[in-house]
């Protein structure tokens, strides 16, 4: 359990680091009388936050977004500075779709033959990735088009595309590996704790981690479902990992396990993280025009 808790806080200290490298690159949140490391705090409180709100990702990234804006931060490069992470993560878990499930289905890697198991969502996240890349540089022309009727939806669709270019030209820089790696032990920590949860509940056999891989990233999409006590996300990957041949009572007592400790160190650091916050900021209220960050991120996307 010990092990457990430790893997978990270097998933989500992975997801403060990347979090860090795109919502804040320029370390405007520590300049001022604010103090040191004010950026993972608020990274911190953004976990915790989106526990208590519906949405999984989504409520944690309102959360966040909010605690931003009393900050200064514009609504408009909150919003893509987000998306940018969210596209990040997004863009690992299908990459880790693509590369697991055409392993399974080649047999490179053992576990699971069976093509609409692992072909088939490979070949959907690879689609998927494929048309953001390519549709993103064509939304601005389609945007124009609907402003004078749907001027929201406009809005959104040039926000999306603007998020997706951010992401591809931060993934162009020459340090941008630092940040993708963040991205990357956020997922590879969380997947090795509920891999680790099946030793723990004394699964025999364990499952093997291309199995875990799959089920977890295509169960958790269930977490996106406004259900209280992320029985959203415990469905979906029990689920799943029934589905990849998991007995029923092993996959509940696995994923229960890894939703605990999932729940437990996120909260704990954004109650933490939160009441630092208030100690050092105070009642936390919208700042004026010509604070710091307003000033200098205003026009930085």
């Amino acid at each position: 359990m010990l092990a457990l808790l430790a893997i978990e806080v270097l998933s989500e200290t992975g997801f403060v680091y990347a979090w860090s490298q795109i919502v804040d690159p320029d370390d405007v949140l520590d300049r001022g009388e604010r103090g040191r490391r004010m950026d993972e705090h608020v990274a911190w409180a953004q976990l915790g936050g989106g526990l208590l709100l519906p949405g999984g990702t989504w409520g944690g990234m309102g959360f966040g977004g909010v605690i931003l804006h009393r900050f200064g931060m514009t609504p408009k490069l909150i919003a893509e500075r987000q998306l940018n992470l969210s596209f990040l993560n997004t863009g690992i878990d299908a990459l880790a779709i693509v590369v697991f499930g055409l392993g399974l289905a080649t047999g490179v890697l053992t576990g699971e033959s069976n093509l609409l198991l692992t072909l088939l969502p490979a070949a959907l996240a690879g689609a998927g990735i494929t048309a953001a890349v390519l549709i993103a540089p064509r939304a601005d022309a389609a945007a124009k088009r609907l402003r004078a009727k749907h001027e929201k939806v406009a809005t959104t669709i040039t926000t999306l595309a603007a998020a997706v270019e951010d992401a591809k030209r931060l993934l162009s820089r020459r340090d941008s590996w630092r940040t993708v790696l963040g991205g990357i032990a956020y997922l590879g920590f969380e997947l090795t704790v509920l891999w680790v949860a099946f030793r723990v509940v004394h699964a025999d056999p364990v499952p093997g981690f291309p199995i875990v891989v799959m089920a977890y990233v295509i169960g958790a999409l269930g977490g996106s479902l406004p259900l209280p006590a992320a029985a959203g996300t415990i469905g979906g990957v029990a689920g799943m990992l029934i589905a990849y041949g998991v007995a029923h009572n092993t996959a509940l007592s696995a994923v229960l396990l890894h939703q605990a400790v999932g729940l437990l160190v996120p909260l704990v650091g954004g109650a933490i993280a939160y009441a630092i916050l208030r100690h050092r900021l105070g009642p936390i209220r919208p700042t004026a025009a010509h604070d710091p960050v307003t000033s200098q991120t205003g026009g930085h996307t």
